[in-house]
């Protein structure tokens, strides 16, 4: 079996110089041109996507059969192993089918903007980092930066399958099971196909937030940056940084303060000041936009629906919707609180990992616009209570949160496109409902340990 497995390997690595050497010498004789003689695009296709998808699966099997060949795979690993390349190969062959990608054309447009010294456009509203960092690659074109930004995706994936396991091992699952759920939760998972239909930065910004827990507190520097990296992507993580306040972790505050400075400079030494000037004013044309879009889930875009329905003036829709923030504000540091005071979800550790899941909620609900993708950002409140959930009405209520937020597809009925805002919120409630119980549920115990006698 071994020699069968370093004979297909080798016949890999044979077959991958061939199609290179080929490559090379077809684009010596005859250019671009001749290239394009043997290369042909589908009229539904993106020919930049479909190459690199097919390009990222062949080096797949090339791993694969590596790792198996080497004996790399065994008991211990098989499980997460087998687990990466079923959700890689999956989303490599869905992503490929597209053929009209979205956001990241709002980033080529700021970062062309910032090449050309103008004003970021009103469509951009994130810090200037990622803009900063994108116009060095905008002279490769639109399908340039998409095979780029595209690529890095699909990265961002496999990373974020791998920290995800890690997190839910530190709140106590073993790790098959955190496999099996990691698994399950990616496969079906509106979120995650919606960041990477879009070349979205969500995935970067979890795998960045990941990383911060992960360290956290052995390495204070890696988890200190990490977090403000992803403040510098998008700007709601900056939520996050609480849990560890209560922790008065003065010295990983320190190296906050100095990451986050040191990540601001970078756009002010490429672009000077103004495109912070630019990000300050979009946030604030944003906060009186006065219509609603179905595929954003926020508080503002639900409220604001109701000013032509029933005639309600905007000043009082707006007074509603800080109302609803200060509310959902005052709600989660009440969870959060008594999380802490119960250790609802890891005993014995840092403050930090009990205060995050409600804090996760906050950061995703509280932004001025919560578009369906954004239901990544609040993983760990939903997975997490698999720890938690008990009574059949409970979870009959997470299965129905879950649902909404995870499994339904995204579409624009109103008020039907709202679950996204609602189903948070209900996993919210739950923290609350079962904070009291300190140990961990009967579902989770019994899972952790068949799995853990499945690992035996």
């Amino acid at each position: 079996m071994k020699h069968s497995l370093q004979t297909a390997f080798k016949l890999w690595i044979g077959l991958t110089l061939l199609v290179i050497a080929s490559l090379v010498m077809i684009y010596i004789r005859n250019g671009t041109a001749g290239l394009n003689l043997f290369i042909q695009q589908w009229p539904l296709s993106n020919l930049v996507v479909t190459l690199a998808s097919t390009s990222i699966t062949w080096l797949l099997l090339g791993a694969l059969l590596y790792m198996w060949a080497n004996e790399k795979i065994n008991a211990g690993n098989a499980f997460s192993v087998a687990g990466f390349f079923l959700v890689m190969f999956i989303y490599l062959n869905i992503l490929r089918e597209r053929f009209r990608y979205g956001d990241y054309a709002y980033y080529i447009e700021a970062a062309t903007a910032l090449l050309n010294h103008q004003t970021l456009p009103d469509t951009y509203l994130y810090l200037p980092l990622w803009a900063t960092v994108l116009q060095f690659i905008v002279p490769l074109g639109d399908q340039g930066v998409l095979a780029i930004l595209w690529t890095v995706n699909m990265f961002a994936l496999g990373v974020f399958y791998f920290l995800l396991i890690r997190v839910l091992e530190r709140y106590q699952f073993s790790n098959r099971f955190a496999v099996i759920v990691v698994v399950l939760f990616i496969l079906i998972n509106a979120p995650i196909q919606r960041t990477l239909g879009f070349v979205q930065v969500n995935l970067l910004v979890m795998d960045l937030i990941f990383l911060s827990i992960l360290a956290y507190p052995k390495n204070t520097i890696l988890s200190a940056l990490t977090l403000a990296l992803a403040i510098h992507l998008k700007t709601s993580p900056a939520v996050l940084a609480l849990a560890i306040l209560l922790d008065l972790n003065w010295r990983w505050l320190a190296w906050f303060a100095l990451s986050f400075l040191v990540i601001a400079a970078i756009p002010v030494a490429v672009n000077g000041i103004s495109p912070y000037y630019d990000y300050m004013n979009n946030i604030a044309v944003l906060t009186q936009i006065p219509d609603t879009n179905f595929h954003d889930t926020s508080f503002d875009s639900f409220l604001r629906f109701l000013n032509p329905f029933l005639g309600i003036n905007i000043l009082w829709t707006r007074i509603m919707i800080y109302t609803g923030k200060a509310a959902l504000l005052f709600a989660t540091i009440t969870v959060m609180l008594k999380n802490l005071r119960n250790q609802s979800f890891v005993i014995g550790e840092n403050k930090m990992l009990n205060a995050l899941p409600p804090l996760f909620v906050l950061m995703t609900l509280a932004s001025p616009i919560v578009w369906d993708h954004h239901g990544i950002f609040v993983t760990l409140s939903f997975l997490l209570m698999l720890k938690r959930m008990e009574a059949p009405a409970m979870w009959i209520w997470f299965g129905f949160a879950y649902f909404l937020e995870f499994v339904l597809p995204s579409f624009d009925f109103f008020p039907w496109s709202y679950g996204r805002l609602i189903a948070p919120m209900i996993v919210l409630g739950l923290m609350w409902f079962t904070a009291s119980k300190n140990e961990a549920s009967r579902f989770f115990t019994n899972a952790n340990q068949w799995f853990a006698e499945l690992a035996g």
